[in-house]
């Protein structure tokens, strides 16, 4: 798992069935101090999180997990919203 703060929704006209009714976000990933590293991703909602909000998200096959049974074409998903952590 990793952690990144929603940044912005990806509004697409034309994609794959198995992701019609699934919400896209744009997530920038976070190290520990809040602070961003690397380049902003999209990923497949599975919680309901918002922009600005920590999240959780996870990268490859098990990105499609959270949507079992239904098969869902992403590479990465957001699984849990981040309510609040402490780091030393």
């Amino acid at each position: 798992m990793q952690v990144a703060r929603v940044v912005g929704h990806v509004v697409i006209s034309i994609k794959d069935s198995g992701l019609v009714g699934r919400p896209l976000l744009l997530v920038q990933p976070v190290d520990v101090k809040g602070e961003d590293v690397g380049k902003p991703l999209v990923a497949s909602d599975s919680v309901g999180a918002g922009v600005g909000e920590h999240i959780f998200y996870v990268r490859g096959s098990e990105a499609s997990f959270p949507f079992l049974p239904d098969t869902v074409p992403t590479d990465a998903s957001i699984i849990g919203i981040v309510d609040e952590w402490y780091s030393e």
